[in-house]
This record gives structure tokens, C-alpha cells and sequence, in this order.
């Protein structure tokens, strides 16, 4: 990824959180961040069972083959 597609997914990456009102993302993205700066020991525990079961579940869709490219899902997001 070059440097303006990395600014450019950055600033989009940050409206994005910008506009999120879900608090269970909110918390994963938080999990996410303190474990990056290794202020936390084991973020798996501090997921919700929710999170928890949606993440093994796309591990699974991954394994077994259920993947789509990443500009199918933009695109169907955005047009969905």
C-alpha cells in the first residue's frame, strides 16, 4: 500500500470510528489499540462473548473458504 492510499485509508478509517454509535465496536477497536501498544495482556478476555463468537466465526469462513475480496465488501456496502 503506498503512502497517499495508506493516508487516504487512514482519514476514511478515522470518519468512520468517527460516526460509530455501536459500543461493542467501540470496545473491540479499544481492545485492539491497547493491545498494539502492549498495555494489555490477553485482549481475547476483555472481548464480549459476542465479539467473541463473531471473530471465530469469520476465522471459520476464512478456513473453509467463504471470502470475498475486500472492494466486493466496500462495494456492497455502498450500494447496498
Amino acid at each position: 500500500m503506498g503512502t497517499a492510499e495508506l493516508n487516504n485509508t487512514k482519514k476514511e478509517l478515522v470518519g468512520w470510528i468517527q460516526s460509530l454509535t455501536d459500543d461493542s465496536i467501540l470496545s473491540l477497536l479499544s481492545s485492539v489499540k491497547l493491545s498494539s501498544e502492549g498495555k494489555s495482556i490477553d485482549w481475547w478476555e476483555e472481548l464480549t462473548e459476542s465479539d467473541r463468537v463473531n471473530i471465530l466465526s469469520g476465522i471459520r469462513d476464512y478456513q473453509q473458504g467463504e471470502t470475498m475480496k475486500s472492494n466486493e465488501f466496500w462495494n456492497g456496502l455502498t450500494n447496498g
